[in-house]
């Protein structure tokens, strides 16, 4: 008996026949990803600030912190003047030195350092782009300098920095923006947070052992200078006058409220508040207002010094992120585009009519 072949029929899914007349997109890339334009950036970033406004309160900031700080040390001279008329010269032309050391040269090495331009619009995007190029290839110099120059520096990582230098010397943009942004969220962050916390510590140290509200507000002001001026160095770039401005401002913040919490006689309040027992032990009540005074006004400066440099902080990874932002903007049909394109334009012009003629 013969068996019968089962014929099977082929079956296709309508699926699995290609569309001829249908076109199917490819899926975009995060590189073919249209860039954001100068305007788009103008209006989520840019505020509008009176440039001439900023920098006259800014130095207004800076000079009251000067002739702050300069009277401080003038009433320290002058005690010391009221007790010997010697000893008040020497400490005089002591404190003349100081504040050169403390104030001019903090505020001159701040001023003097580089910063991003990123609160642009469409007219200044193209300058600052270029401004901000030459900015980060400081930035990159100044680091690898201090880590070839220094030893056990430890401020960076020295893999990331080794990166920069390859970056500058193949004029690689990308991988000169990429290292310094890895530097500023690991090596920098962590050698940042640890110039603050020191800075406290020393500003609640000289504040608990100084009894004195001259001197413990002329330590404030000194300390949070110091502090800003090494954090403007370990990054590279300081931030912009219209932050600077915000931050002088809070340094005389800080030294008022050192000042003020010096003419506050905390400890006797707290030691009175408890109670009849510390009356028969006068000596004890007065050694534990001291302490409880010295304790509160130096936890109290300190944590004014952790809150100045947090900030400071804050504002130079903000511009920095937005000079990063900026850098990718597309500025096609943008002003500065038309205004390049005219300029091009002209001077061919030029150069034509001097051929015919």
């Amino acid at each position: 008996m013969k068996r019968k072949k089962k014929e099977t029929a082929l079956t296709v899914q309508p699926s699995s026949v290609p569309d001829t007349n249908t076109k199917t997109e490819a899926p975009m890339s995060a590189n073919s990803a249209p860039k954001m334009s100068i305007y788009d950036y103008e209006q989520k970033y840019a505020k509008r600030e009176n440039m001439r406004g900023v920098r006259f309160f800014i130095f207004l900031a800076a000079a009251t912190i000067g002739v702050f700080l300069f009277v401080l040390l003038a009433l320290l001279s002058l005690r010391v003047y009221e007790i010997n008329e010697y000893a008040g010269y020497a400490v005089a032309a002591a404190c003349l030195i100081l504040f050169v050391l403390i104030y001019i040269v903090p505020l001159v090495k701040v001023f003097s350092t580089g910063y991003f331009m990123t609160n642009v619009n469409a007219f200044s995007a193209r300058r600052a782009q270029r401004h901000n190029k030459k900015v980060r290839h400081e930035i990159a110099q100044k680091m690898i300098e201090l880590t070839a120059n220094v030893d056990d520096v430890g401020w960076y990582d020295s893999r990331l920095v080794g990166n920069l230098a390859v970056a500058l010397q193949t004029g690689d943009e990308k991988m000169l923006r990429r290292n310094l942004s890895d530097l500023y969220k690991g090596s920098v962050k962590k050698s940042a947070k640890l110039l603050i916390f020191k800075s406290s510590l020393k500003s609640a140290a000289y504040s608990a052992l100084s009894q004195t509200a001259s001197i413990d507000a002329a330590l404030v002001v000194t300390v949070n200078l110091q502090l800003v001026k090494d954090l403007v160095f370990l990054y590279g770039f300081r931030p912009s006058d219209a932050k600077l401005m915000k931050i002088f401002f809070q340094v005389i913040s800080n030294s008022l409220i050192a000042y003020g919490l010096s003419g506050i006689n905390l400890g006797s309040t707290v030691v009175k508040t408890m109670g009849d027992a510390m009356k028969n032990i006068p000596f004890l009540g007065a050694a534990l207002a001291s302490i409880i005074d010295s304790s509160v006004q130096g936890l109290t400066n300190g944590a004014l010094t952790t809150v100045i440099g947090y900030q400071t902080i804050r504002y130079l990874n903000r511009e920095y992120r937005l000079q990063d932002i900026l850098d990718e903007v597309s500025l096609e049909g943008s002003p500065a585009e038309i205004e390049e394109a005219c300029a091009e334009l002209e001077t061919e012009l030029k150069r034509k009519k001097k051929e015919a003629a």
